[in-house]
């Protein structure tokens, strides 16, 4: 048997965040492993998953970006979505079977008063079919399987609900909500709350934290670059840290804060406030990590950037 005589690929070290501009019908996760092979990336992993039926915002971590990603799973999101009205399904979804058909009437004024009672902080029970797991096993094995499981009702906060379309029976809205929201669940209790049921039948996803779909490419896009331009479609390790307070540091106190040591910065011109700031070495803007900046200035090294 002749061997096969093609090299291994070797992988190369790609550091930076790529925003995804993800189709729908592709999981997260066949996203990722796409735009991987194309950026021949040793190491990536996404920041939260999307459906997928859904479409929109997923960005990825390349390399040492990948130590932030924790950051955007706990961002806010923002969505765009079509409710379709008078149909539920199994999944909340387009993916799921028809369970209940009913008639749609109601008026401009219902619907806004169903929105209003979602506004704020709502308690939500995930969905049978989602990725939490219980005893080791996600919700949406036991789901497929015809088992349902008692859930229970989480925190969750809409910090903007807006019409943007009522066209019967579809309701166009935008969504701004906090982590760990489901904008199916969302979709279904406002059905319900309209007493007609509802299902999503479509989902855009426009934001996480301060990232936009605004600056996305898509995995088409991304291919259609030569290879060695592709990395230059990366956004910055530090893209994912734009909403904390930057610290600069001088070279001394930057090579003790890569040793991991705390250091006493009480009296330093410029500190921010007491919290979780971003750190940079002042000779070059080299991001060299995160940290929490506490009482008195300690500053305490979080996560650390290799050089």
């Amino acid at each position: 048997m002749k061997a096969d005589a093609r090299p291994k690929r070797v992988r190369v070290p790609v550091h930076g965040v790529l925003l995804l501009d993800k189709p729908a019908g592709l999981s997260s996760n066949d996203a990722l492993i796409k735009a991987k092979r194309l950026l021949n990336a040793e190491k990536a992993g996404h920041t939260g998953t999307l459906d997928p039926f859904a479409t929109g915002l997923l960005p990825l971590c390349f390399g040492e970006a990948t130590k932030f990603a924790q950051d955007l799973l706990d961002a806010d999101k923002t969505y765009e979505t079509t409710v379709h009205l008078g149909v539920t399904t199994s999944t909340g979804d387009t993916e799921g079977e028809v369970i209940d058909n009913r008639p749609v009437d109601v008026s401009p004024e219902q619907i806004e008063a169903a929105l209003a009672a979602f506004r704020g902080p709502i308690d939500q029970v995930p969905p049978m079919h989602s990725a939490l797991k219980r005893d080791g096993r996600p919700l949406y094995e036991y789901a497929r399987a015809g088992i349902t499981l008692e859930r229970e009702a989480r925190r969750v906060t809409i910090h903007a609900l807006t019409l943007l379309g009522w066209e019967p029976p579809f309701l166009r809205l935008a969504v701004t909500c906090s982590k760990g929201t489901y904008i199916r669940v969302l979709g279904e209790d406002i059905g319900a709350a309209l007493g007609c049921g509802a299902h999503l039948n479509a989902l855009r996803r426009t934001a996480v934290g301060n990232l936009s779909i605004a600056q996305a490419v898509t995995l088409e896009q991304l291919a259609g670059l030569p290879e060695p331009d592709r990395a230059a479609s990366l956004a910055p390790v530090d893209a994912l840290l734009s909403s904390f307070p930057q610290l600069m540091l001088d070279d001394e106190l930057s090579r003790r804060f890569l040793h991991g040591q705390r250091l006493a910065l009480a009296g330093m011109e410029g500190l921010p406030q007491a919290g979780r700031v971003r750190v940079y070495r002042q000779s070059d803007s080299r991001l060299l990590g995160t940290a929490q900046l506490m009482d008195y200035g300690v500053l305490a090294p979080e996560r650390l950037v290799k050089s």
